[in-house]
């Protein structure tokens, strides 16, 4: 297959890509590669996949924010399939900087889905959010629950994607998978994220700021298993059949939660990371941050049902294995 990927310098958006090369398919890379964290890795990412991809790869530095410059940008390019992971994340930042989750995951996303509307594409699998679930108190969260009271912008805008997607497949018809991920780490993750900050401080020996005074859960989920299911959603559109899809779309647009189906406390996690550096953390305990969440936790049901996802990475694992990137990453 021919497959454009937004955010392709990113994370979750480099992962996919490699393991679509690795099997064979063609990857067109779009990414504006802003500078909300340290470029470096994201040129590092990039290089990683013209070595993997060969002729087979080919990288659009482009806004998608930007419409004609990226329709200009994809002149002459053909693809079948959209998976759209480009957008501003973070939950904090969201409050320092509101108008860059507008441009980046509202404008960008209606861009992105004029795109696969006027090319025809034959599915577009994009990226929501855990974050979407707010403040809810039913456990795990399932993607049959109301999502009406997000706890930050960021939320927000995820929930508004998935709206606006809604729209697209009942006037287009147009097939669209929404995936609501749950804390993803591993391998090539971000600095911003919890996972790599306290892993640099650590070992540096600086305090590690623990919010909520500790009393934090999260469904972590691991890379890997990440890509498993955005892969495995990619190669089965939904149908448009007018039968009731996950989430309760009629239409040919269906939303699934990929996480671990675990919530984990957040100090079980400190506790591998100390012993995967070798030295114990000094905790700086702080109350719950605005925008946050006390717990995240996946029903993974539906995507379980209908696509047999089954993630394989308990933190045990998953996490030495980011310890062991990072030290690999920064020759330590």
């Amino acid at each position: 297959m021919r497959i454009l990927i937004t955010g392709a310098a990113g994370f979750i958006g480099y992962s996919v890509a490699r393991r679509l090369l690795a099997r064979g398919d063609i990857v067109i890379g779009v990414d504006c590669v802003n500078d909300y964290y340290d470029l470096r890795l994201k040129e590092a990412r990039l290089a990683s996949l013209r070595e993997a991809g060969g002729n087979r790869f080919t990288f659009h530095r482009q806004d998608f924010a930007d419409y004609p410059g990226l329709t200009r940008a994809l002149e002459g390019s053909e693809f079948d399939r959209i998976v759209h992971l480009g957008a501003q994340a973070g939950v904090r930042y969201s409050i320092e900087n509101p108008h860059a989750y507008v441009q980046a995951n509202l404008v960008g996303h209606l861009n992105m889905l004029e795109l696969a509307r006027h090319r025809g594409v034959e599915h577009m699998v994009y990226a929501s959010s855990s974050s979407v679930y707010g403040g809810n108190t039913k456990l795990p969260f399932a993607v049959e629950d109301r999502v009406d009271h997000p706890l930050s912008l960021y939320a927000a805008t995820k929930k508004a994607d998935e709206l606006m997607s809604e729209t697209y497949a009942h006037l287009y018809r147009l097939p669209l998978t929404g995936l609501r991920f749950f804390t993803v780490y591993g391998p090539w993750g971000r600095p911003d994220m919890m996972m790599w900050i306290f892993t640099r401080k650590i070992m540096a020996g600086e305090p590690i700021p623990v919010f909520n005074h500790g009393d934090m859960w999260r469904d972590f989920t691991y890379i890997d298993d990440i890509v498993t299911g955005v892969v495995s959603c990619l190669d089965n559109p939904p149908p448009d059949d007018d039968a009731e899809k996950a989430g309760g779309s009629l239409k040919p647009h269906r939303l699934y939660n990929i996480g671990n189906h675990k919530s984990e406390h957040l100090m079980k996690v400190v506790e591998i990371l100390e012993a995967e550096c070798g030295r114990k953390a000094v905790i700086d305990f702080q109350p719950m941050q605005p925008g946050d969440a006390r717990q995240s936790f996946a029903d993974i049901t539906a995507i379980s049902r209908d696509l047999g996802f089954a993630p394989t990475t308990s933190i045990d694992v998953g996490v030495p294995n980011f310890v062991r990137w990072y030290k690999e990453y920064h020759g330590v």
